[in-house]
């Protein structure tokens, strides 16, 4: 029963933002750097926030300090797609926002290179799942992956989290995803459900790691983060600035130049991490050499598309 009311009110709380968004006119305009053609919605990820919100209220308060920190992510998120905020203000708040999940997590009691390296990774996270929120529903569906095997390592392998924290989050995603998992979204997901959910996920795969030792989990991570390195390392060799806006994740070439739907995309992205991690399970005695063999896979078949197809977007730029 108390699912069903979370489910209302997470759905409530998404109609009523979508009524607001529509009156101060807080909506993503298509550009020269965009997959989209028309004016849609956006920040309707804000949802993913006030499923974190209602657990906190409902479930006795737990993990203050995270709860702090998403909250300060989720707000200077929010106003950045308002209104373009600075990027060293942004970065500051990221900065603080990581700080508030080491205390929630004790790490402080760890050598300060392990501090400064899982502070690094975790800006890194969050800014490659908010580089890879290009295209419909591909945010909203790799999470539910996500949540999803981190609810089976949870129940099955090591509990590490409160099960209610895990089922709110995903009634999130999922209400997130009927209106962004469309061929013409209702919604985008904004800066604020992209970082939101990033914040949400380093805290459990930081946890998960911090309890087993075993820094082999961050394969959970594994499609994302291949595809967010190469890409950054091909604009670095290309002398572009990492930090506008483009379209050469391979994602984005596969919606824009090879003209796959968005939603076979994304649900590509979505199952071929599912089925990376399914993987992973089969042969957990060899975890890291596992993690190393399907990073090189998925580099060599990055490296291979990008010869093949590339020359379809440097095209279509010389066009532009």
């Amino acid at each position: 029963m108390i699912y069903l009311l979370l489910f209302v009110l997470l759905l409530s709380f998404e109609l009523l933002y979508f009524r607001i968004a529509k009156q101060f006119k807080i909506v993503d305009k298509p550009n020269a750097r965009s997959s989209h053609k028309r004016c849609t919605l956006l920040g309707g990820g804000v949802v993913i926030y006030f499923g974190g919100l209602l657990y906190f209220l409902f479930f006795g308060q737990q993990y203050l300090w995270f709860f702090i920190g998403l909250s300060l992510i989720s707000l200077i998120s929010f106003a950045d797609d308002i209104k373009s905020m600075s990027f060293k203000l942004r970065l500051l708040v990221h900065f603080v926002a990581i700080l508030f999940l080491f205390y929630q997590l004790g790490l402080f009691q760890y050598p300060m290179y392990i501090l400064v390296f899982v502070l690094i990774l975790s800006i890194g996270i969050l800014n490659a799942y908010n580089f890879m929120d290009g295209i419909n529903g591909i945010t909203g569906a790799y999470s539910i992956v996500l949540i999803s095997i981190i609810w089976y390592i949870n129940n099955y392998l090591i509990s590490f989290i409160d099960n209610n924290f895990l089922y709110t989050i995903f009634l999130a995603l999922l209400i997130f995803n009927f209106f962004n998992f469309r061929k013409k979204a209702k919604c985008f997901a904004g800066d604020v459900g992209a970082l939101s959910i990033a914040y949400i996920l380093i805290f459990l795969i930081a946890m998960l790691i911090f309890k087993t030792s075993d820094f082999s989990y961050i394969i959970i991570l594994l499609v994302y983060g291949i595809d967010t390195v190469l890409t950054i390392i091909h604009r670095i060799i290309l002398k572009e600035n990492i930090f506008h806006a483009h379209r050469k994740h391979i994602f984005q070439l596969m919606a824009n130049e090879l003209k796959i739907p968005h939603l076979l995309v994304s649900g590509f992205y979505a199952m071929l991490q599912l089925i990376i991690v399914m993987g992973y399970f089969w042969f957990k005695s060899y975890s890291y050499l596992y993690l190393i063999i399907v990073s090189a896979i998925l580099t060599i078949a990055y490296i291979a598309f990008k010869m093949k197809y590339y020359k379809l977007h440097a095209a279509n730029l010389k066009k532009e």
